[in-house]
């Protein structure tokens, strides 16, 4: 490890280790997909960014390396469409594995990247394409989702429906274009403080409200990576969420990639306790974020049925923890949750950082 983090972030420690200041620096044109993903693929190509498993396509591991080629051969497919600065690309995928370089291609051409549920229905895709001029959709061909695309496809400034897995009539085939796309891209001209990120979020009411990022964006989940999830060198981070929710990139893109750390997704279809504890035996995780019923489902299911001695750290977030679940969770795993929160509209403004004693029912500072 190269610790590339420390180019971007000053810290300070109290004197009983705990963090006291911590201050983000960067130069004008820093960009997620060319200053980090790029970087650690220049220098240390092998090491591993993400470990997929399937339920149903097995498993796939892919190197720094991989995704810098991948994202650069993305975005050479995507620029061929005219896909640019400030476009806005619709990414409804799941939980499959193009969703990750497709965001670093995103990235590096400047153009927005909208995830979504794959939950949405006619109504939500059109609402979200009209509000924000959406040029591209890249869709999943896992669920119905891409029909219900279909249906809303009547809007000027959509110009191309992509999918995802396999063929779908009226749709370019995204697999395909990009296996023959070109390898070769050069830096495009980015910005630091230019849009990379837009989400639609729920108001108090109304339709979902939009929630933009600059590319800064990522180097906020330093904190969330470093300090609250507390990755360690060589480990693999689990956390459980849907690309299409802001939680995903809290915790299996950003700052888990700045750290250098590699990252677990497992797809599946039906959440069942005893598949994630598995896949948490199976792929050695060190470090698991979860919502809090996700923890007493594993409980109730049974965790001294699995071997999670590799487990290090675990978080929670999205609701309240009941006292019960904490109290067992540690006596089961020797393990404290350590809690914390955020909105889309933020990265992690509140958490039980690493060093500090977590309580039941405080989410920390």
């Amino acid at each position: 490890m190269r610790n590339i983090n420390e180019r971007y972030v000053d810290e300070t420690y109290d004197d009983e280790g705990l963090l006291k200041t911590f201050d983000l620096h960067y130069p004008e044109n820093y960009n997620f997909g060319y200053d980090i993903v790029d970087d650690i693929a220049v220098n240390d190509p092998d090491r591993v960014a993400m470990i997929w498993d399937s339920e149903t396509e097995g498993e796939h591991t892919f190197t720094f390396a991989d995704i810098k080629r991948l994202s650069d051969k993305t975005a050479n497919f995507l620029s061929g469409l005219g896909i640019g600065k400030g476009d806005m690309v619709l990414l409804i995928m799941k939980q499959r594995y193009q969703f990750w370089y497709t965001m670093v291609a995103l990235h590096k051409l400047g153009a927005v990247a909208i995830p979504a549920t794959y939950m949405l229905t006619k109504h939500d895709i059109e609402y979200r394409v009209r509000a924000a001029d959406v040029k591209a959709v890249i869709c999943t061909d896992q669920t119905p989702v891409s029909s219900a695309v279909d249906s809303a496809v009547d809007i000027p400034t959509l110009q191309y429906k992509i999918i995802v897995g396999s063929d779908r009539d009226g749709w370019l085939n995204f697999d395909e274009e990009v296996e023959k796309a070109s390898e070769e891209f050069e830096r495009r001209d980015t910005l630091a403080e230019e849009p990379m990120l837009m989400y639609f979020t729920s108001g108090t009411s109304g339709n979902p409200k939009m929630v933009i990022h600059r590319h800064t964006y990522s180097l906020g989940h330093l904190m969330t990576a470093k300090h609250w999830h507390c990755v360690v060198p060589d480990g693999i981070h689990f956390t459980v969420s849907d690309t299409g929710w802001g939680k995903a990139v809290w915790g299996k893109h950003y700052g888990q990639w700045i750290m250098e750390y590699a990252v677990f997704v497992y797809q599946y279809d039906k959440f069942i306790p005893d598949y994630i504890m598995h896949m948490v035996e199976k792929h050695r995780i060190t470090s698991l974020c979860c919502p809090p019923t996700m923890f007493r489902l594993y409980i109730n299911a049974g965790v001294e049925k699995h071997d999670l001695s590799s487990l290090k750290h675990c978080n929670i977030a999205g609701e309240a923890l009941n006292p019960d679940t904490f109290e067992i969770w540690r006596k089961a795993t020797g393990l404290t949750l350590m809690e914390g929160y955020g909105q889309t509209e933020t990265t992690l403004t509140v958490g039980t950082l690493r060093g500090m004693m977590p309580k039941p029912g405080s989410m920390g500072r």
